[in-house]
């Protein structure tokens, strides 16, 4: 007998792909005889699902760096597949995501119907579609999707499950090493940074100071005796750059050559502090206490996922005007002079007094 054959699209980067692994959990739950397959775009995404037991098989092509002709036989050999359903998992209203699903060509083509901008994404390509509910978490929305296969449970962060983030042996090896390396073993309080974000349609404009992170890195070496780990990617190399240069010995860079390897080393830390980020969500599925700086974004949407957390923010009234979209972040703010305060108006001492609350301090 023919196993149902369910391919999840997980497009964009590795924090919204984490944000879609309870729903996959449950997925799995419902349907333990199903043939369940992902398909993403970035290798750290890939990464992420090959060491998820609820996953049978991951694709992977890169299409920002890949060809046009090369990604058309990819989309082929998934189409010559036969899915039985297809799940655009949210946010992922772009128009591209809408019209790779539907060359695929799954007989059920799952999705979100936004809000905002969504026939000019063709979101009418999909054959079955939940209405977006802006009062949910994104994990809700993704648990939501699962309807559509009649599969219903209940929302909440108190009923759900949490984010998995699945590592393999070697990945627990190499943070071994690494804290032996560049650890004394004494240390009573590791804190992680993360001061980068997507680069991506103007992201850029979320992150809060590096001057700031170095000036946080010196004061919890000074006032809490902390050791400062500065953890990102390629992405994130001149912020960090410049966290290094004005911090000196206050902060210790994590480097590795794989992001499961940085995950394994944050799994020793005591807590982390990261813009609105992959690495905060990642942070959450550690069950790392986290402390999370939002400029724009609406923390309804993407707060640290059952985790105990405390969220930064201005509370300027414009806050938050982020939304999904396609179009590149924006500040509406008529002086160009307070162009995106949201985040720049946040002080190390209102980051000092978070860290000390999460910690109970």
């Amino acid at each position: 007998m023919r196993r149902e054959k369910i391919l999840i699209l997980a497009l964009p980067g590795i924090g919204d792909a984490l944000l879609s692994t309870p729903m996959i959990e449950l997925l799995r739950r419902a349907k333990p005889e199903a043939e369940i397959h992902v398909f993403v775009m970035f290798a750290a995404t890939r990464e992420m699902f090959e060491h998820d037991p609820c996953i049978d098989r991951v694709h992977h092509f890169d299409f920002l760096n890949g060809s046009k002709s090369g990604a058309l036989k990819f989309v082929s050999d998934l189409r010559r597949m036969r899915f039985d359903a297809s799940i655009n998992i949210y946010p992922q209203n772009r128009r591209e995501y809408n019209l790779i699903s539907f060359l695929i060509g799954a007989k059920q083509r799952i999705a979100v119907r936004y809000r905002r901008r969504d026939p000019q994404n063709l979101s009418w390509l999909n054959t079955s579609t939940v209405l977006e509910d802006d009062t949910l978490h994104c994990v809700e929305e993704n648990v939501r999707l699962l309807s559509l296969l009649d599969i219903h449970s209940e929302l909440g962060e108190e009923r759900l499950t949490s984010l998995r983030f699945s590592l393999g042996e070697a990945h627990r090896e190499f943070a071994d090493r690494w804290c032996q390396e560049h650890l004394t073993g004494s240390e009573s309080l590791l804190i992680g940074f993360h001061a980068g974000t997507a680069l991506f349609k103007n992201h850029i404009r979320r992150r809060w100071a590096p001057e700031k992170f170095a000036e946080l890195a010196k004061r919890l070496t000074d006032e809490l005796g902390a050791r400062v780990l500065l953890f990102g990617g390629p992405d994130d190399a001149d912020a960090n750059r410049e966290i290094l240069e004005r911090a000196g010995e206050c902060v210790t860079m994590v480097k590795t050559k794989s992001i499961l390897d940085s995950v394994a080393v944050m799994q020793r830390l005591n807590l982390f502090v990261s813009n609105d980020s992959a690495l905060m969500h990642i942070a959450g599925a550690l069950k790392l206490p986290t402390v999370a700086i939002f400029g724009p974004t609406n923390e309804t949407y993407v707060h640290p996922w059952k985790t105990r957390y405390t969220i930064v923010h201005t509370g300027i009234e414009c806050r938050p005007c982020f939304i999904y979209s396609p179009k590149p972040l924006t500040c509406y703010r008529t002086d160009p002079a307070e162009h995106f305060i949201c985040i720049r108006a946040i002080e190390v001492d209102n980051v000092i007094r978070a860290i000390r609350d999460t910690l109970a301090l």
